[in-house]
């Protein structure tokens, strides 16, 4: 994925001021900043859902998007995500969304209505449909709210895996305590993203 000068804004409220980066094969990157700073509306020009008012963002391949807002249906089971999700990336099986429910440890929920489930087993749907269809670039918007510790580990595993096998990883947060798990980190900052700061993990 590369992003060249993208520019947005909310009235006259500048939010982005010309954002460049490139996201490379085999990578787990972090973008860390505060409440407020932009990062939310940056993933969402990532992925499409918001337009920016200057810049280009070019995707190669398929890209896999989590964003911080649990967007499910409270009437539908966790299979029938997974089915409609299924048909809607003409995915043949689900292969790859059984194998992350098995990681994130809720393989048991699977008829289970969205509406019964906890915060977190949310969470866990929200990111097993953004992976089901084997994406090559994986955008992540505070990933792992509501997780319990032993899932936010198995969270860190997953995407390592995804990773090691060359794909790329975007994580965005308001955390930075972490970022040993990363290969690079940015900080929003200003509306711009600076420090490439390289990870000593």
């Amino acid at each position: 994925m590369e992003v060249q000068d993208v520019h947005h804004s909310y009235g006259r409220r500048s939010v982005l001021r010309g954002i460049d980066f490139a996201l490379s094969p085999g990578m787990l990157v972090g973008i860390v900043g505060e409440n407020g700073t932009g990062k939310s509306t940056l993933l969402k020009v990532l992925s499409g859902e918001l337009r920016p008012h200057r810049g280009v963002v070019r995707h190669r391949g398929r890209f896999g998007y989590c964003p911080q807002q649990v967007i499910l249906n409270d009437a539908f089971t966790v299979s029938q995500h997974l089915n409609f999700f299924a048909a809607a990336y003409s995915v043949p099986d689900l292969r790859r969304a059984e194998e992350t429910m098995e990681i994130l440890r809720f393989s048991e929920y699977a008829d289970e209505r969205v509406a019964t489930l906890s915060g977190g087993t949310r969470q866990k749907l929200n990111l097993t449909l953004a992976v089901m269809h084997d994406p090559q670039v994986l955008l992540l918007d505070e990933p792992y709210q509501g997780f319990d510790w032993e899932t936010y580990l198995r969270f860190w595993d997953l995407v390592a895996q995804f990773r090691d096998t060359g794909g790329s990883v975007l994580v965005v947060s308001h955390l930075a305590y972490d970022t040993d798990r990363l290969d690079q980190v940015w900080r929003l900052r200003d509306g711009v993203l600076q420090g490439r700061e390289e990870s000593a993990g």
